[in-house]
């Protein structure tokens, strides 16, 4: 099987659920802006397993995407915690780790490298903050059907998909000196969670349109 091309048909399916939300009349704010960034995702992602681009470009338009996800990332989780002191700080986050990516990709690790210090700080602020929100589920005093929440399955893909490839990226500096075969199942296995990730997105659109038909 063709775990790329299995990644990217999995983003452009969770594009299709995602457009769901514009047709609904209420919905969370956040929820509109997610069919947007994987439109882009797609983009990014497309260009470079058709190979639309050199490797040079191909490694700079993947590091400033980092940014641009990680960003995202922090926003929609910003969303989602309830606790107004605990936004503010994920709000300053969103800022503050923007200007850190960008200044390590410019000056310090380079434009062409990948940005590994970097990924291992948003990877841990993401898994952080998604363990916030399981915390603030625990303190809720009525019954939630989590399976029907939208946030449950967003924060649960970040969360797996975080924990399972930080200790992957967090190594690719060395990868020049390891075996091929070892390169490629580090590719293999971060595309498997890939796929595992955007699948947990398709599942938020999605449970929100059966909650609303079952309540109809």
């Amino acid at each position: 099987m063709n775990w790329s091309f299995a990644y990217v048909f999995t983003i452009f399916i969770s594009l299709l659920a995602g457009l769901s939300v514009y047709f609904q009349r209420k919905e969370d704010g956040y929820l509109r802006l997610f069919p947007i960034f994987l439109l882009i995702t797609l983009l990014v992602e497309s260009t470079s397993m058709f190979g639309l681009v050199r490797r040079n470009a191909n490694a700079a338009m993947y590091n400033f995407f980092s940014v641009l996800e990680f960003s995202f990332y922090f926003f929609i989780l910003g969303e989602i915690i309830k606790n107004v002191r605990v936004k503010k700080i994920v709000r300053a986050i969103i800022w503050l780790y923007g200007l850190l990516a960008i200044g390590n990709i410019i000056f310090i690790q380079k434009i062409y490298g990948f940005p590994s210090l970097t990924y291992m700080i948003g990877a841990f602020l993401i898994v952080v903050i998604c363990i916030y929100y399981f915390f603030e589920l625990f303190q809720i005093s009525h019954s939630v059907t989590l399976v029907r929440q939208p946030a449950f399955w967003i924060c649960s893909g970040l969360l797996f998909f975080y924990c399972c490839s930080f200790p992957i990226f967090a190594s690719m500096n060395l990868t020049k000196t390891l075996p091929p075969f070892i390169f490629r199942n580090f590719g293999l296995i971060v595309n498997i969670l890939n796929v595992l990730l955007y699948s947990s997105f398709t599942i938020a659109f999605v449970c929100r349109l059966r909650t609303r038909k079952s309540i109809s």
